[in-house]
């Protein structure tokens, strides 16, 4: 996905990189298809933290301060989005995890009712939503929830 900025010198490249289990967010000289920074987002290992590089390739480049927080504001909406889950506290966050792990994330109707018996056993039943919606996108009674990663952009 590409986001221009409002001047439309700077864009933003976001993808997934499967591999790596963390979106990059690029921004983007348009003129000359400049890379200038890289921010990565890891969304499924809580001990890995977001980080941010400078292309050492680029050169040097002055970048408007305004563009860099429109940029920063992205990065901040994507580790929103993508690690909220991480916020809660630990012993959520490691049944969110090894669920993840366990069916990378989806889990078909057939069967999410056995999943669910055994989420229940170790997850109180008020943390029951959070912990459903942070594994498998899904709500108690099974139903999906949309989830729109880089929803700020």
């Amino acid at each position: 996905m590409v986001f221009r900025h409002p001047d439309g010198d700077y864009a933003i490249t976001a993808m997934h990189s499967v591999p790596d289990d963390a979106w990059y967010l690029e921004l983007d000289l348009v003129a000359g298809h400049r890379t200038l920074v890289i921010a990565i987002v890891p969304d499924e290992d809580p001990a890995r933290e977001p980080t941010v590089c400078f292309n050492p390739h680029a050169g040097h480049a002055d970048v408007p301060y305004e563009v860099m927080r429109w940029f920063m504001h992205q990065v901040d909406e994507e580790i929103r989005t993508s690690r909220a889950w991480m916020r809660l506290r630990p012993e959520l966050v490691g049944v969110i995890h090894q669920l993840r792990q366990e069916h990378l994330g989806v889990i078909g109707d057939d069967d999410f009712p056995r999943v669910l018996a055994d989420v229940r056993i170790t997850v109180p039943e008020e943390d029951l939503p959070a912990v459903l919606e942070a594994a498998f996108g899904r709500s108690p009674d099974g139903t999906t929830l949309d989830h729109l990663h880089t929803a700020g952009l």
